[in-house]
């Protein structure tokens, strides 16, 4: 067992107020759901109907300014370490081929939660390492049963292979239905308080027409060129069937099970650039450093949680500060910040946002931006890889179309960018 500082011995939710011991943690994580594809965000006009996503939002915590890293494999391990990518090595996707991915030498979520009474599992999408490598790397990272994919997505949402006890089994049914009904069963069978990471695979590609009783979308004709020549209609009736069996999780628990049970619903990365169509003007979403491709949607619902919004900065790497913190573990030092205070209205101590992208030229798709982005109140400096820096007012222009640098660098921007490369330097330890 990788070394934990120290456990604390009453594990109590840690918030002020709260009204459970030992909460159950429920967290699920959408793939390729960016900020523009939800409706409890009011950037986009074009959203899915997902009213079991936006009960949650009106019950919960909703952050506005929650961001991960550009693509799933980074963000996962950042959830699973609390450590940004340049500690790990992971920044980019994990490439199909080769071993390479998230060491096991790290000290992960799953190793925290084994120190406690409480029961934990992973279902659904890995792809924390490359295709060649062993089946078992979820045990080797503390993931006591895990069952689901474990690459980046599936060829067919209704024939593909899941990992299960580290072998490879194919399974016949609708992908986010058959995790639906594995978290459903797992849950059912738990004695002890639990956390369980659901990761879907949707509504990442391919795009299709989900089984009819998961959407309203009868209109949609279940045709490859249609979908290939307007996906965005199908993207959201994944997200709607999404919501669809996300309810039906929910459903299923018994009352006071659910009234104890955290639930955190966040997704990985931005939406497609085939489905944002130009949203962000110049700039694609997912694969990139801009808000596009990291700006996400993430609430909080459960006991001791206030309704409300939030403007505190949040990344992916302060999920696994604050889990930890919510079963009461205390961890060694790393690079998340618990967040649990904004979930009564209070402060945080996070006040930049610094995410990365980084990998092989060969892996990356053309919409990869590499490089570095950070944020400090309202300004955001973006270093892409061999080009100069562009600097942007989020406050004026979220969408970052006016690079406040592109007609020259002032007095006052020239002391921005050096108070925000001051922080990336002191983030990076150089």
């Amino acid at each position: 067992m990788r070394m934990i500082s120290r456990l604390a011995t009453a594990l109590t939710l840690a918030l002020p107020g709260a009204a459970f011991a030992e909460p159950n943690i429920l967290l699920i994580i959408a793939d390729d759901m960016g900020l523009d594809a939800s409706r409890c965000y009011s950037l986009g006009d074009q959203q899915a109907p997902m009213p079991n996503v936006e009960a949650l939002c009106a019950s919960g915590m909703v952050f506005d300014n929650a961001y991960s890293a550009p693509v799933c494999s980074p963000t996962r391990a950042t959830i699973m370490t609390g450590q940004y990518g340049f500690r790990t090595g992971v920044g980019a996707a994990i490439p199909p081929d080769g071993t390479n991915g998230l060491s096991a030498d790290v000290t992960s979520l799953f190793d925290v939660l084994a120190t406690t009474d409480y029961s934990a599992n992973l279902i659904g999408k890995w792809h924390l390492a490359g295709a060649d490598a062993d089946r078992n790397h979820p045990a080797e990272l503390g993931v006591p049963d895990y069952f689901g994919l474990f690459m980046g997505g599936v060829r067919n949402y209704s024939e593909w292979t899941a990992v299960t006890g580290g072998e490879e089994v194919q399974v016949d049914g609708y992908a986010t239905t058959v995790l639906t009904d594995r978290a459903i069963d797992w849950i059912d069978a738990q004695n002890d308080p639990w956390f369980l990471w659901l990761a879907y695979n949707a509504p990442h590609t391919p795009f299709h027409l989900p089984p009819a009783d998961l959407h309203g979308f009868d209109e949609l004709a279940d045709d490859a060129d249609a979908i290939a020549e307007n996906p965005l209609p199908y993207y959201n009736a994944m997200l709607e069937a999404l919501d669809t069996e996300i309810g039906r999780l929910l459903g299923s628990m018994p009352q006071e099970e659910r009234d104890n049970t955290v639930v955190i619903f966040i997704g990985d990365n931005g939406s497609p650039n085939q489905v944002t169509r130009g949203f962000y003007g110049d700039h694609d979403a997912k694969g990139t450093i801009y808000e596009g491709g990291t700006h996400v949607p993430l609430v909080v619902t459960g006991p001791g949680i206030e309704p409300g919004r939030t403007a505190a900065f949040v990344e992916t790497v302060d999920l696994f500060t604050t889990i930890a913190g919510m079963i009461g573990a205390e961890v060694s030092a790393g690079d998340g910040h618990d967040f649990a205070p904004a979930l009564t209205g209070g402060e945080t101590t996070r006040d930049f946002i610094y995410v990365e992208h980084f990998g092989d030229p060969e892996d990356a798709k053309p919409s990869d931006v590499f490089g570095w982005a950070l944020r400090e109140g309202i300004y955001k400096l973006v270093q892409e890889v061999g080009e100069e820096p562009e600097l942007y007012d989020l406050s004026m222009d979220p969408r970052e179309q006016v690079d406040l640098l592109a007609d020259g660098i002032s007095a006052h921007e020239a002391a921005i960018i050096s108070q925000i490369k001051e922080r990336h330097a002191a983030v990076r330890g150089n």
